[in-house]
């Protein structure tokens, strides 16, 4: 399967407050690629995936 590289941005809430993310994300799929961004956003900011809201995904080309 071909890889290919997604932009996702979206927001999550984190002390109160919303805050805007963007990321890139390589993956097979859009759904794979939103996957991955829950997964990242948890680990990283160890936010549940409720806290976290996909707004846009666009393939890069």
């Amino acid at each position: 399967m071909e890889t290919k590289i997604y932009q996702i941005k979206g927001t999550y809430a984190a002390d109160g407050q919303e805050h805007q993310f963007e990321k890139e994300i390589e993956a097979h799929s859009e759904n794979f690629a939103k996957e991955k961004t829950l997964s990242l956003m948890g680990s990283k900011h160890k936010l549940k995936r409720n806290a976290v809201k996909i707004g846009e995904v666009k393939e890069k080309k």
